[in-house]
């Protein structure tokens, strides 16, 4: 599938209140379909679209953000043996899923064991074991040294890193937890429409801090029109990827800003017929 590259951001002036409590919703006009496995980590594409959605409801060991493209996340550290053979991460204490179970090593462990999105073969071909050495510390062992293992699990290269509630999915099976899904993130689902529309919550156990928004809204809107005059109307309080005359057109209307996304993230070269993935930037952060 064809990686997509988030353009423009169009947003409104929103003025965040100075409270504890979350309060409010944004709205955003999609230029994509949601699609229902952007729900579950496991099943990442080698594009940027689902990270939209996992920022939002799920947490990663490592990931991109405003830091850098390996930001400790879930973990708040790690360390490389010399031979480069083995990297240990120490998960950080007191973090809860949304369900209010501890996020622990055996759920890093499975979530890389069940992951099967992008370049799942090729880190499960370089990874010889993973070690759950207590609840708070996780090792990876390599079969060789490899350079790019960050690249390839703390990176939006893939969704790896990604973790989600062992006990829960295997309570409730994959297809359970798509219709219902619980993650780490500072976000959780309300209701799903596949294709639709997709509303959250601000989720104030979140570790890192609680969400300014209450709510969260995701619609999809395909047409550069529709969501330009959504926009306008005030339906929505922001979109993504307009182009020509019509972003020229936003640019001009009062109380709109025409803005460029400037993204965490890493590029990475096309090589199918190594089974790589697409070349892409991350972009999607909440």
């Amino acid at each position: 599938m064809k990686a997509t590259l988030v353009a423009a951001l169009l947003s409104l002036t929103l003025s965040a209140p100075a409270v504890a409590a979350p309060e409010g919703t944004l709205t955003w006009g999609l230029h994509v379909t949601l699609a229902s496995k952007w729900l579950d980590p496991s099943d990442t594409e080698a594009f940027i679209n689902p990270f939209m959605v996992l920022y939002a409801i799920h947490d990663a060991v490592v990931k991109p953000m405003p830091a850098g493209d390996n930001t400790p996340s879930l973990a708040e550290s790690w360390t490389v043996s010399k031979d480069a053979l083995t990297y240990e991460f120490v998960l950080r204490k007191g973090v809860t899923f949304h369900n209010g179970d501890p996020v622990t090593a055996e759920d890093v462990k499975f979530s890389f064991d069940r992951y099967r999105g992008a370049a799942a073969k090729l880190l499960k071909e370089r990874v010889r074991e993973v070690q759950v050495v207590d609840a708070g510390r996780i090792r990876f062992h390599l079969k060789e040294p490899w350079p790019d293992f960050m690249t390839f699990y703390g990176t939006s290269a893939t969704g790896a890193a990604w973790v989600v509630p062992k006990k829960y999915v295997e309570k409730v099976g994959d297809d359970g937890f798509l219709k219902a899904p619980i993650g780490a993130g500072p976000y959780r689902v309300v209701s799903f429409q596949p294709g639709v529309s997709l509303v959250m919550e601000a989720f104030e156990g979140y570790w890192r801090k609680t969400p300014s928004v209450k709510r969260l809204v995701f619609r999809s809107m395909s047409d550069e029109t529709t969501r330009a005059a959504a926009l306008k109307a005030g339906d929505v309080d922001i979109v993504y990827l307009l182009s020509g005359p019509t972003a020229q057109e936003i640019k001009r209307t009062p109380g709109l800003r025409l803005v460029a996304a400037k993204p965490p993230g890493v590029p990475y070269l096309d090589l199918p017929e190594c089974g790589l993935p697409r070349a892409t930037r991350s972009t999607a952060r909440v």
